[in-house]
């Protein structure tokens, strides 16, 4: 059968028996089945349903003449198609899969019946280990069960699969179907639960370290065979007639893996009902602290920055400080430094990473001082602090650790990537242009080599700013058509509204200012409603734009004003520069001001990019200073200018604003 993903052609599906034997059969019991590209996919997935045994595809296809393709696809997830209909001529072991099931049981020793009816526990793979453990009791030894296993594989009844470096097993899903059927005593039926539950929270326990260091998705498949029974037994556990005692533990175990993977409503709905089950002895435990960070994060992620993800990333925090344990603290300090950012608290966010640096210092723990030097980089960045950000961000990248840790466990998002998206913008802002882009680009890329939704989001947004500050609207506009995508896929609304907001940008700059104000407008409201407001003096600087190439001054220039007193307070002074440019352009264009007040922003504007070393701001402000000497006739001023600064680029050329300070100084020359 073929295989399970994304892109597959009706040419490819033709190809395999599975489905070869299913159009065939399906055509034959009459139905006008021509399979296209759009329902090769649908065929497919059916024949992996149904494992690919020849009887359940036989009469899943029958069914396609009533049913359609699309219908006999949905009803697959029903144990009804256990009773489908086969030919009246075959056998009556072959009229129903069911009929098939009963025969094949009636055949089995009882206790390999015994084991079958155990291992339907199990959703899909399970190691050997797992079943031993699980389906052993005090009425079935190992060496039994084992044996049992062995001969059910033999007589086709249990899959086997090389997965990894072990052999993972698993029940076809019929098979699974009909041994659910069959009834056990409740007595049984829990003890067998309270086994499986236990394995799983075990196994997490051990392993669920090495979940963020699975850096590629080719390394995942093994420990997702085990996530999927992870989620069934949180479903038995808090569920009625389960254990909340082991489903607590469970949840504690499965939140970060949840994070890694950025499994963001599993994190947030199991977190949050693990806390709610706490016994009062478990109360400003480990097990709480781990719960309310994950809950925070995952929060955050989702939802932007309520209130409720800061009360527990902070209740996360105190158990920590109360706890004495630094390594915790900077797990919580993190995320803290993170919500206060999406919140537009840049200042405060600062002291949290400040706090994080300090408290990583304390420790050898060479992951929390990536960690601390990733925070507090991007900190400094939004400070306006480039030169002390770089050295930080570029610390993060050169640490002496391993290259395949990470710091997604409580924080959610992988920190190198997060460093390299930002250090991409720092080098822009400093006038490396193509070093830049070429930073973008790698973040992104190794975002989507790891196969981490939430890091390829954070690495989208970053490089889409890139860039649109660069003048490659191409670019800018792939990256956010993929962020908007992925993000959509994965709950993760803030980035949805992040990306549609800079899709406006890019509809003003393409000269549609109408839409791209409209767009800037509706994402900014809609932001600060859940709140989300890192982005928030960008798109406002875009809003203010618009305005002012549609002629709109009188908004345009309250925008921009707004914009500056929004920095003022909230301290992402990186913007102050190319806010106070906006208002020179904005008061230039406007027919009562004498120039005096655009000229005053420009100087002041100037000030700031020498103060923080943003060449590049300083590049589009001078260009602004050379264009007013120019209209005044003062050429050997407007040259003077621009030409020192220009001359200090070294690279970035084909970018918009090279390009525009060259055809001014050539006009000049």
């Amino acid at each position: 059968m073929p295989p399970d993903r994304r892109g597959l052609t009706a040419a490819t599906v033709r190809k395999f028996p599975a489905t070869q034997l299913f159009m065939e059969r399906a055509v034959a019991s009459g139905a006008p089945l021509i399979v296209s590209d759009l329902e090769a996919p649908i065929v497919a997935d059916i024949c992996r349903k149904l494992d690919g045994v020849a009887l359940a595809i036989e009469l899943a296809a029958r069914r396609v003449e009533s049913y359609g393709l699309k219908q006999t696809a949905a009803l697959l997830d029903e144990r009804l198609t256990l009773l489908w209909q086969g030919s009246r001529n075959a056998a009556p072991r072959h009229k129903t899969l069911h009929a098939a099931l009963d025969w094949s049981y009636g055949l089995l020793s009882e206790p390999e019946r015994l084991v079958l009816r155990r291992l339907a526990i199990f959703m899909g793979y399970f190691t050997l280990d797992a079943a031993l453990e699980v389906v052993t009791s005090t009425t079935l030894d190992r060496p039994a069960v084992f044996e049992a296993i062995d001969s059910l594989v033999a007589k086709s009844m249990v899959a086997t699969h090389p997965l990894g470096a072990m052999v993972r097993y698993r029940l076809l899903d019929t098979t699974r179907a009909y041994a659910l059927d069959i009834d056990i005593d409740d007595a049984e039926a829990t003890a067998l639960s309270v086994r499986h539950a236990t394995y799983y929270r075990r196994w997490l326990e051990q392993t669920g370290i090495e979940w963020p260091t699975l850096a590629a998705g080719a390394e995942r498949p093994p420990h997702f065979a085990a996530l999927n029974n992870a989620r069934a037994a949180l479903e038995w556990s808090f569920g009625k007639g389960g254990d909340l005692a082991i489903g607590v533990g469970l949840a504690t175990a499965v939140a970060p893996v949840f994070l890694s993977m950025s499994l963001l409503p599993e994190c947030h709905r199991w977190s949050e009902r693990a806390i709610a089950c706490l016994a009062p002895s478990a109360r400003g435990g480990q097990q709480e602290m781990r719960l309310q960070a994950a809950l925070g994060a995952s929060l955050m992620f989702m939802r932007g920055g309520r209130d409720a993800a800061r009360e527990a990333l902070e209740r996360g925090l105190a158990i920590a400080e109360n706890n004495g344990d630094t390594l915790d603290q900077i797990r919580l300090l993190a995320p803290l430094h993170l919500f206060h950012r999406r919140r537009g608290n840049f200042t405060r966010a600062l002291d949290y990473a400040t706090r994080c640096s300090a408290a990583a210092a304390t420790v050898s723990d060479p992951v929390a001082m990536a960690l601390a030097h990733s925070n507090l980089g991007l900190a400094l960045h939004l400070d306006g602090r480039l030169v002390d950000a770089r050295n930080e961000l570029e610390a993060t990248l050169a640490g002496d650790y391993l290259p395949e840790q990470t710091t997604t466990v409580y924080l959610g998002v992988e920190g190198r990537i997060l460093a390299t998206a930002v250090l991409a913008r720092n080098l822009w802002l400093q006038g490396y242009a193509a070093l830049a882009t070429e930073c973008a680009r790698e973040a992104v890329e190794e975002a989507r080599n790891i196969d981490h939704s939430l890091s390829l989001a954070i690495a989208l947004v970053w490089a889409a700013t890139v860039f649109l500050w660069a003048g490659d609207l191409q670019s800018a506009e792939a990256d956010l058509d993929e962020l908007i995508a992925l993000s959509e896929a994965h709950s993760m609304a803030p980035y949805v509204l992040v990306g549609k907001g800079f899709r406006g940008e890019l509809a003003i700059r393409r000269g549609d200012a109408n839409a791209g104000i409209e767009a800037l407008q509706s994402s900014r409201q809609k932001l600060h409603a859940l709140p989300y407001e890192l982005v928030t003096t960008e798109l406002s600087l875009s809003l203010a734009k618009g305005f002012s190439v549609s002629h709109r001054l009188d908004e345009g220039l309250r925008t921009i004003n707004e914009t500056i007193e929004l920095i003022e307070s909230n301290g992402d002074f990186l913007f102050m520069p190319e806010a106070l440019r906006t208002k020179g352009v904005i008061l230039l264009s406007m027919p009562r001001d004498s120039n005096e007040g655009a000229e005053s922003c420009f100087e002041q504007s100037l000030e700031w990019s020498r103060r923080q070393g943003a060449l590049s701001w300083e590049l589009r402000t001078t260009t602004e200073l050379a264009k007013l000497a120019l209209s005044r006739g003062q050429l050997k001023k407007a040259r003077a200018l621009l030409l020192p600064i220009f001359e200090q680029f070294t690279e970035g050329f084909d970018t918009a604003d090279l390009k525009a300070a060259e055809q001014l100084l050539s006009a000049i020359a």
